[in-house]
């Protein structure tokens, strides 16, 4: 294999301007719009049959890599069914976010009215970074995580 990275993850949201806002909320910024319909062949290679939607192509900038988001709201074909219940549900089952200042990010989204799965969870594997984290749902139940991890204290 040659995979030398990852170009992006797609998520499917019931209204996209406010999954947009919320997304505009934890940081991304709009890199490309979507065409609302696409050649025969491009709707074909996805596994889909003519369709129409809306939606953009968001970036997370940082300090690594940037993190595409595929943002997308299908206008038709349709399926309002609500995402996962469940983190053990076959698939991709969250999105982790990596941040430098866990409790302030909190506070912005509980401003925002987002509610957590938890109070925060601390945890170290073996002799890595101790790691906090999050979890907490999009506006249409897709769960993401807040994670912040603390190098060891030097001895």
């Amino acid at each position: 294999m040659t995979i030398t990275g990852l170009v992006h993850v797609n998520v499917n949201c019931s209204n996209f301007e406010r999954s947009k806002t919320f997304y505009e909320l934890l940081g991304f910024e709009h890199m490309l719009d979507v065409p609302p319909t696409n050649t025969p062949e491009v709707a074909a290679a996805v596994g889909m049959p003519p369709y129409r939607v809306n939606g953009e192509l968001l970036i997370l900038r940082g300090r690594g890599a940037p993190f595409v988001l595929d943002l997308l709201e299908w206008q038709e074909p349709t399926d309002p069914a609500p995402p996962y219940p469940h983190l053990y549900h076959l698939g991709i089952a969250r999105i982790a976010l990596s941040t430098d200042d866990l409790e302030g990010d909190m506070a912005r989204l509980q401003a925002a009215g987002v509610e957590f799965l938890s109070e925060p969870v601390s945890l170290t594997l073996g002799d890595q970074k101790e790691t906090t984290f999050v979890c907490f749902r999009d506006p249409d139940g897709t769960i993401l995580e807040l994670v912040q991890s603390v190098p060891p204290e030097s001895s």
